[in-house]
């Protein structure tokens, strides 16, 4: 029995898939099957059902998955116990982020953090899908209020939402002063479940907005370049406008409503201290971002407006 073959294992019983599983741990589909074959053959047991249109756990591999997960838990500790006694910063990370976030700023900050710690090897996969410490994550940054349930989370920095337009819009459909006032307006919006409302917050109470759309993308980058073009307001994070808010290519609207902050923040699997290299990385990227991060410095943002006196 190999720590291979129960790395394979544990990665088909996440996924339910060989070709996922595949894909993850960057090996060929008949090398996870091979692996997969000399476990069963160690153990003397199936642990897989096998047919053409779906893959599951036979009772034998329901009850031996939850071993093999600490099994090479444990493994990993004990070889990051070793390295932490020589000092070292080292070995592979896998880490999860939202493509728009990751192709702006956490790429810069990774390439700073693997200089600093050359013999840290990392797999960043960009996706605006969430992805969860089961499917092999070390570590996963998301752009969201609130915790991923049973992951440990850290705050690395805020994220701040604004809608912006470009100066041409405004002077052509004049800019709005309310929340009401965006009805007149166009949006270029981002597709989500409801890609036609924008919310916010006025004290304690929500209000939910409808703005005809422009246009519908799946891409912050897009949303940019399109309020740029002149197509419509855009309620963007300022880590995606800060540089055409800095440049004048789009201006901030405020509303009067309070500010939209989320945190970006970094979950990584329960059961046990996260180890040294992602330790290391989750206090690099705190410097790299700062807090107020530095994609805001010289941004003036709306503040919540006083209430008028009596």
């Amino acid at each position: 029995m190999t720590l291979d073959g129960l790395v394979a294992f544990i990665a088909v019983a996440n996924t339910g898939s060989f070709s996922e599983a595949a894909r993850q741990l960057r090996l060929s589909k008949s090398t996870i099957s091979e692996r997969l074959t000399e476990l069963e053959r160690a153990l003397g047991a199936s642990l897989l059902q096998r047919n053409s249109r779906q893959l599951a756990l036979t009772a034998d591999g329901t009850a031996f998955l939850d071993r093999a997960k600490r099994i090479v838990a444990e493994a990993d500790r004990a070889a990051e116990e070793l390295a932490q006694r020589r000092g070292e910063i080292a070995g592979p990370l896998r880490i999860s982020a939202p493509r728009g976030f990751g192709d702006t700023h956490l790429g810069p900050a990774l390439y700073s953090f693997m200089e600093r710690f050359p013999e840290v090897t990392i797999t960043a996969e960009l996706d605006d899908r969430v992805g969860d410490a089961a499917g092999g994550y070390d570590a996963i940054i998301r752009i969201a209020p609130g915790e991923m349930p049973k992951m440990p989370t850290e705050t690395l920095t805020v994220s701040r939402r604004t809608l912006v337009a470009a100066p041409a819009y405004l002077a052509h459909f004049g800019r709005p002063q309310t929340i009401e006032d965006l009805a007149r307006h166009k949006a270029i919006h981002y597709m989500d479940r409801n890609p036609d409302d924008w919310n916010f917050k006025t004290g304690n109470e929500s209000i939910v907005a409808r703005v005809a759309p422009r246009l519908r993308v799946t891409s912050c980058l897009a949303m940019r370049d399109a309020a740029i073009a002149g197509l419509g307001i855009a309620s963007l994070p300022t880590f995606h406008s800060h540089e055409a808010l800095r440049s004048g290519a789009l201006e901030i609207i405020d509303i009067g409503a309070d500010p939209d902050l989320t945190p970006i923040s970094i979950a990584y699997q329960n059961g046990a201290p996260p180890s040294a290299r992602l330790t290391a990385l989750i206090d690099h990227l705190k410097r790299a971002f700062g807090d107020p991060p530095y994609w805001d410095a010289d941004i003036h943002l709306p503040t919540r407006r006083e209430a008028a006196s009596p």
